[in-house]
């Protein structure tokens, strides 16, 4: 299928006839950002009741640099759900439901495929896979030991530069800055990561998602 309109109208059902376990892995809160899925998820933990019905999400790393994404899944947990996040980007993005079905996200576009699948040996090795990756993974508040350092677009266009590689003054050029105005965000940013050097500033930015 391609594109949410199509998921929604050809597999939107499969959201709704969720019974005991819904498993996601996402890479952040696009991919499955469907509001009728959302709410048909939300719907049935609410009639299940505590204990009678597991869901689980997974999440790279990213997901905890938007302060909105980390008060949605803060929203999520306090519902019922289990929220862990990845110590690694995750490569795919999937839904089991039940552990019958399955629903896959292919590359990220306009016009992204999805694949739905009943087929017991590919749910069987996917759950293997996300289960292997649910292990190694952590609680989502165990990242949060404090807040989260809040960047400014400027200062996010600043560690993009950073992470490019690019030499201060072809950065400072691409930003439409000067050479002494971006060396000074960068030491800025470095002070608002707690970082003592640019390479320890990555570093930390990489470790949060940034």
């Amino acid at each position: 299928m391609r594109g949410d309109e199509e998921l929604l109208a050809r597999a939107g059902h499969l959201f709704a006839g969720v019974r005991e376990e819904f498993v996601c892995a996402a890479r952040d809160l696009s991919t499955w950002s469907q509001p009728a899925a959302r709410s048909a998820v939300r719907d049935r933990m609410r009639a299940a009741g505590p204990g009678r019905f597991e869901v689980r999400k997974l999440f790279s790393p990213a997901v905890l640099a938007d302060e909105r994404a980390r008060t949605h899944l803060r929203e999520v947990a306090a519902a019922g759900a289990e929220v862990r996040v990845a110590a690694t980007p995750l490569p795919h993005e999937t839904i089991i439901i039940d552990r019958r079905l399955m629903i896959l996200a292919g590359p990220d576009s306009p016009s992204r495929e999805y694949t739905v699948t009943a087929s017991p040996g590919l749910v069987g090795g996917v759950l293997s896979l996300f289960e292997a990756a649910w292990e190694a993974s952590r609680d989502f508040e165990s990242w949060l030991p404090g807040d989260l350092p809040h960047l400014e677009p400027d200062a996010r266009a600043v560690l993009r530069a950073l992470s490019s590689g690019l030499t201060d003054e072809t950065a400072s050029r691409r930003l439409g800055l000067s050479l002494r105005t971006y060396r000074r965000r960068v030491a800025d940013l470095m002070t608002t990561l707690q970082a003592d050097s640019r390479f320890q500033a990555g570093l930390r930015a990489a470790a949060l998602g940034l």
